[in-house]
């Protein structure tokens, strides 16, 4: 039997059950991997809320994690037992000690890296990947707004911004979150429990505002974000922590100065081998270079998987969390 966190009901984080299962054996083209580190994402909570629907309950959580392969289905030729590996995209189930998935969703993991910072950069990482580099392809000399600059996602944006010479303006909600967006090489910061960000933006760019806004807020930024864009520049929408963007009259995108908006995900870029594989290496090329460190600032037993999510939906949380099975 191997343990894992479920949910077989919608709701708080009380919908969590530790359990034993017994391990499903891989299938053909799938890998079984012992998991050392699991990621925390606020899309884990999605799931657990309802928002996104789970395929089916009882469900397990999560879809990133580190560790061994412990067993090969059929087929699977670039993998084998005992290989380090890392992955981010799959079915639910990462919160766990022993998660089966598609080997094509797996990546090999570079000696240097170990397998905690794997867990905390993997999603988040190729996140930033994605956006910064797809999504729109910064070449440096741009003008950003980062909403959550200091969180998982935004503090590897911050640095990823800092090596492309892009000036990213991070909105926070604390001087220390401000603190630690800075140092991650944030061009400038806004409290947005203090400050009117838009009015702030106007200052820091002498009226000029930015070239994109990167949203993972969702409902409460929307318009905010909007108001902090050029004429005929790029709004990001790519999470909804606030709640989701709902509603909407495409003529405001006119009104606010012939806008353009896109709502991407990582599983719209990465949906090949090939493309999940070319983006992992320009990860793990950053890592290894320094251009960006993963700050592992909560740890918690994969038992406390709920006292984690609250953490994290509190904004209590900086830098990436992980789960220890």
């Amino acid at each position: 039997m191997a343990k894992r966190i479920q949910f077989s009901r919608t709701g708080g984080p009380e919908v969590l059950e530790f359990v034993d299962v017994p391990p499903a054996a891989p299938g053909p083209g799938e890998v079984r991997v012992k998991n050392a580190a699991v990621g925390l994402n606020f899309i884990d909570i999605y799931f657990r809320t309802g928002l996104y629907p789970a395929p089916s309950l009882p469900s397990g959580l999560g879809t990133e994690g580190a560790g061994v392969v412990d067993a090969v289905g059929e087929g699977v030729t670039h993998l084998a037992v005992g290989d380090r590996v890392a992955y981010a995209q799959g079915p639910l189930g990462a919160y766990a000690e022993l998660h089966t998935l598609p080997a094509g969703k797996v990546v090999k993991l570079p000696e240097a890296i170990d397998f905690e910072t794997a867990a905390g950069c993997m999603l988040k990482g190729l996140t930033v990947q994605y956006l910064m580099r797809q999504t729109y392809e910064l070449k440096g000399g741009e003008t950003i707004l980062w909403h959550a600059a200091a969180g998982g996602v935004g503090s590897i944006a911050c640095q990823w911004a800092r090596a492309l010479g892009v000036k990213l303006i991070g909105t926070v909600s604390s001087p220390e979150k401000a603190a630690l967006a800075e140092k991650n090489g944030a061009w400038a910061t806004i409290d947005y429990t203090k400050e009117d960000v838009v009015e702030r933006v106007r200052e820091l760019t002498n009226g000029e505002m930015c070239d994109l806004v990167y949203d993972s807020v969702g409902k409460d930024t929307w318009e905010t974000s909007l108001d902090c864009l050029k004429p005929r520049s790029l709004m990001v929408s790519f999470g909804n922590a606030s709640g989701a963007v709902e509603g909407v009259n495409l003529g405001i995108l006119n009104q606010k100065g012939s806008l353009f908006v896109t709502r991407p995900s990582l599983n719209g870029y990465a949906d090949t081998p090939q493309r999940l594989q070319a983006m992992a290496d320009e990860l793990f090329a950053m890592l290894e270079s320094g251009k960006i460190s993963i700050d592992i600032a909560q740890r918690f037993p994969l038992a406390e998987a709920g006292k984690a999510q609250e953490a994290l939906a509190s904004r209590q949380t900086t830098g990436s969390t992980i789960l220890i099975p």
